[in-house]
């Protein structure tokens, strides 16, 4: 009989499970991993939402406050004290608070911001720039090197030079010329940048010919002799600005300083009109001037002004007496 031994291999089950159990361990492991996560990402992300609109909660109401306090009309305590020593300084040629307090009445009613033009660089300079805070204020001067100083020692200046080609011996034959060319180059409602007409001013920035001027202060260029340049070029353009206004106010409230003088009543008359003329006093005319249609040629809806031959002739020989009371 043949003696054989038979070897049995047992497969224990344990070894099975145990494979089954570490793996079941990992994908476990893996899955409460995978969900914490998502939850850090979705947790972050909510703080930096919240973070981000409490940022942009606060910009904004910030900005708000700004954007409040810098329109804020000036106090009035702080306007009257600005009046007061302007005109108290010890300049000869400062404007005297009679003059100067209508002028600053008007900038306070202004609907903000306020389009504000200077005609010459003044004693007055920074009291105009500071009165009118909230808008923009430009100045024209026929002194480019004094424009340049004024610039350089306070850059918050819009200053621009221009150069003037009439006289003031010249006013009568300026007018003659303007009233005949009035259906061409000297129109009361056009872009004078592009206007050959020798009243005209054309040579400032672009820019300024597109602003809708609310007000227009008239005190340069000098006036005190014939062959100064006066302020017939000025008065004929403010006329024209402020009719050929495209936006804003329908009104253009226009001050003439130095009105005593022949030379600004007259050209007052001819190119703002005695018609549009509210207030007057010895050295200050104050018009409101309308805007009109494209298809306007004439100035004055009454053409019964003043002599304008008798009194250019007048201004012409009495020149003399202006220096003692002029800029």
């Amino acid at each position: 009989m043949k003696n054989s031994n038979t070897k049995l291999i047992l497969l224990h089950p344990y070894i099975q499970k145990q494979g089954s159990s570490n793996r079941l361990w990992l994908l476990t492991f893996m899955s409460l991993f995978t969900l914490a996560f998502l939850l850090t990402i979705i947790y972050t992300s909510g703080l930096y939402v919240y973070s981000t609109a409490t940022t942009t909660a606060t910009s904004t109401a910030n900005t708000a406050a700004t954007i409040t306090a810098t329109n804020s009309p000036m106090p009035t305590t702080v306007i009257n004290t600005l009046l007061h020593y302007a005109s108290k300084s010890n300049d000869t040629f400062k404007m005297s608070y009679s003059e100067i307090k209508p002028i600053s009445d008007v900038l306070r009613k202004c609907s903000s911001p306020c389009n504000f033009l200077i005609f010459g660089l003044t004693h007055e300079t920074l009291l105009w720039k500071a009165l009118n805070h909230n808008g923009r204020t430009v100045f024209i001067d026929e002194n480019r090197y004094y424009a340049a100083y004024m610039e350089e020692k306070h850059p918050e200046i819009d200053a621009y030079d221009v150069q003037y080609t009439t006289k003031t011996k010249e006013m009568t034959e300026l007018i003659k010329v303007a009233k005949e060319q009035i259906r061409n180059e000297c129109r009361p409602v056009q872009n004078l940048l592009f206007s050959e007409c020798k009243l005209g001013i054309n040579d400032l920035p672009n820019h300024v010919y597109e602003v809708d001027w609310d007000v227009i202060l008239i005190d340069g260029p000098r006036g005190d002799w014939p062959d100064s340049p006066g302020r017939i070029s000025p008065i004929f353009t403010s006329g024209v600005l402020a009719r050929s206004k495209k936006g804003g106010s329908g009104k253009t409230h226009v001050f003439v300083h130095d009105f005593r003088r022949n030379v600004e009543r007259v050209c007052g008359d001819e190119f703002l009109c005695r018609e549009n003329l509210v207030e007057e006093s010895e050295t200050l005319g104050h018009y409101v001037v309308e805007r009109m249609e494209e298809t306007s040629f004439q100035f004055c809806r009454n053409n019964n002004n003043r002599g304008v031959t008798s009194s250019s002739s007048s201004a012409a020989n009495n020149s003399s007496s202006y220096s003692s009371s002029s800029k």
